[in-house]
């Protein structure tokens, strides 16, 4: 398989050097597209050499540990990211920060534009896109056989506004939760002594989201509703946000679990998270390709904010039991007192030897302490409760997108968001 995979890498590099030529990407951004295609490029190609080895492993097809995806075969007629979105994605980014950093207007503070360039390329390019590949992956199986490459550019285009509104939260979530890293590298504040300044930088990732939209949407039809959307998402994650926040707060100060119960854990991974990550990008997508019903866009979120749910409570686990290698950060939700679905989950089914173990050591930024409460969550079987849940949760999702109208709120759109999470392992 590796010399097959190696056979392959060769055949493209000529496809890689015609697709940066046409597109006169160079230097960073060459390398950009480059080292992020060859990820998803290998995965189609894999999935494509191995179809007859679903039939003979329950359905599933085990792909190598470093793409990190166990595909399913309930999948939809589209694949989950077509590797030409990808490519088409990252070429796009190139525009977002000449548009951004290379306004005449700003001409006097050339030191300005520089950092915002470098705050761009530090803290948005990165990451595994997932929240800003879903706007483009939508809307081209919304849009059908109206699909034009002028609006796939807006698409791709928007697609960046959400994955700015992401860098914009974890710039600030690093900082109030005094994170060392972030995939896999120092926090943004931590370089270079960014410091508090980093708060000013987080700032300018989402205003510079309205910027971008005026430019190239004020004379769209969906303009006021995308706008209102990304507001009225900022407005909701960062209610979610301040609740997260208010319950550690408050455990640190009282060392108190009482307020650890499923409901608040829900209000928190309704607004934090599902708004945002979930809902979001279909709901851009949507009001591109002239889905304004009301009726349809409640369809939609009442949906998408189940999947959210499932993508935090997913998170939560990983952040505990996954391969810190693979996550790029290390997780300290458990020495920050957070109120996850895995210590939730677990004062629901601990004994009172076991909630006495977790009241003294959960909380604790001491690495004994830390180990003793995932003891616990071993020993209460929070692995095989997951497992449980996410396969129960996954085939339970199905069956309510197969009851949505496949005329105007396609199947494919939620299943491809589906199988992009179920069973991922970062």
């Amino acid at each position: 398989m590796q010399s097959q995979f190696k056979c392959f890498i060769q055949k493209s590099l000529p496809t890689f050097k015609i697709f940066f030529a046409q597109r006169n990407i160079v230097n960073f951004q060459s390398r950009l597209c480059f080292i992020s295609a060859i990820p998803l490029l290998s995965e189609k190609y894999l999935i494509q050499q191995n179809k007859q080895k679903l039939a003979s492993n329950n359905g599933l097809l085990i792909l190598p540990r470093h793409l990190g995806r166990v595909y399913s075969t309930v999948q939809s007629d589209s694949s989950v990211h077509h590797a030409d979105d990808y490519n088409q994605f990252m070429a796009t980014f190139p525009d977002i920060v000449r548009d951004l950093t290379l306004s005449p207007e700003y001409n006097d503070i050339p030191d300005i534009t520089k950092r915002f360039r470098k705050n761009l390329e530090y803290n948005v390019v990165d990451g595994k896109k997932y929240r800003g590949l879903a706007v483009v992956n939508a809307y081209r199986i919304l849009s059908s056989s109206k699909l034009t490459s002028e609006n796939l550019k807006l698409a791709n285009i928007l697609g960046w506004c959400v994955e700015m509104l992401q860098a914009f939260y974890l710039v600030h979530d690093d900082i109030i939760d005094e994170s060392k890293t972030r995939r896999g590298r120092p926090s943004w504040y931590l370089v270079e002594n960014n410091g508090l300044n980093a708060i000013n930088d987080g700032v300018l990732l989402e205003v510079g989201i309205y910027v971008l939209l005026r430019k190239y949407f004020r004379n769209k039809p969906y303009y006021v509703d995308i706008n209102d959307l990304f507001h009225d998402s900022i407005m909701k994650t960062t209610m979610g946000q301040i609740l997260d926040s208010q319950i550690s707060t408050y455990y640190q100060l009282h060392k108190k679990l009482d307020l650890f119960t499923m409901d608040r854990y829900h209000a928190i991974t309704k607004y934090k998270t599902a708004y945002y990550t979930l809902h979001l990008p279909t709901a851009i997508a949507m009001y591109m390709v002239g889905i304004s019903s009301a009726e349809r866009h409640k369809q939609a979120k009442d949906l998408l904010l189940q999947i959210g749910h499932y993508f935090q409570i997913q998170d939560d686990y990983l952040g505990c039991f996954a391969d810190k290698k693979l996550l790029g950060k290390f997780e300290i939700d458990i020495q920050e007192g957070k109120c996850t679905w895995l210590i939730v989950a677990a004062l629901e089914r601990a004994n009172s030897s076991q909630r006495k173990k977790l009241e003294e050591c959960y909380g604790r930024n001491d690495p004994d302490k830390v180990q003793t409460v995932k003891n616990i969550y071993k020993e209460i079987g929070l692995p095989k409760i997951y497992a449980t849940y996410e396969e129960n949760t996954y085939h339970s999702t199905v069956a309510q997108i197969r009851l949505l109208p496949n005329d105007e709120l396609p199947h494919d759109v939620f299943l491809n968001i589906l199988n992009n999470l179920y069973k991922r392992k970062y």
